[in-house]
């Protein structure tokens, strides 16, 4: 790389490369937050993060929103969905209460996840799950959600006393 940040081969500048971003400690955001580069929230946001590289809630930092982003590393308390492309882990001590989409996901005992976990190695199914809630549901306003539970059913029918046998 040449003087200028300029390619020597294709002449063509080359972009800076994306920053670190730090929601510090005592510092609380209100909206959205959208990097192409590294967030690291140490305080509070209350709004969606959004990412092109990694999310980092440190320990003690909370997010009450969704996180979007190629890679998050959970260390304090996300209130929301996570959508991750490629990596989650949530580490000892860390809150989860919301959804996780992910190819790969990490959790560390003492963790907590409250939440459905879905995992895919398709980008399409892991971008289709970054739309909306709203816009998956359709515009139907009797939509019911999946429940988090499945739901059991009986294989067997109960066995009833047959009219043959006395008591």
């Amino acid at each position: 790389m040449g003087i200028l940040g300029k390619s020597k081969s294709a002449g063509q500048p080359v972009p800076p490369p994306a920053g670190l971003s730090v929601i510090a400690v005592g510092m609380a955001v209100i909206g959205d937050i959208q990097s192409n580069g590294t967030v690291k929230v140490e305080g509070a946001v209350d709004g969606n993060v959004q990412s092109r590289s990694q999310v980092l809630v440190a320990k003690g930092g909370v997010v009450h929103g969704d996180i979007d982003a190629r890679e998050a590393v959970i260390g304090g308390a996300v209130h929301g969905c996570i959508r991750v492309l490629e990596r989650v882990e949530i580490q000892s001590g860390a809150v989860v209460n919301g959804d996780i989409t992910t190819r790969r996901i990490s959790v560390s005992e003492g963790g907590s996840l409250n939440g459905q976990i879905r995992m895919s190695e398709s980008e399409v199914q892991l971008k289709s799950a970054q739309q909306p809630r709203n816009a998956q549901q359709g515009s139907g306003a009797t939509a019911m959600a999946r429940p988090s539970v499945p739901v059991a059913r009986v294989a067997v029918p109960p066995r009833l006393p047959s009219a043959g046998q006395g008591h």
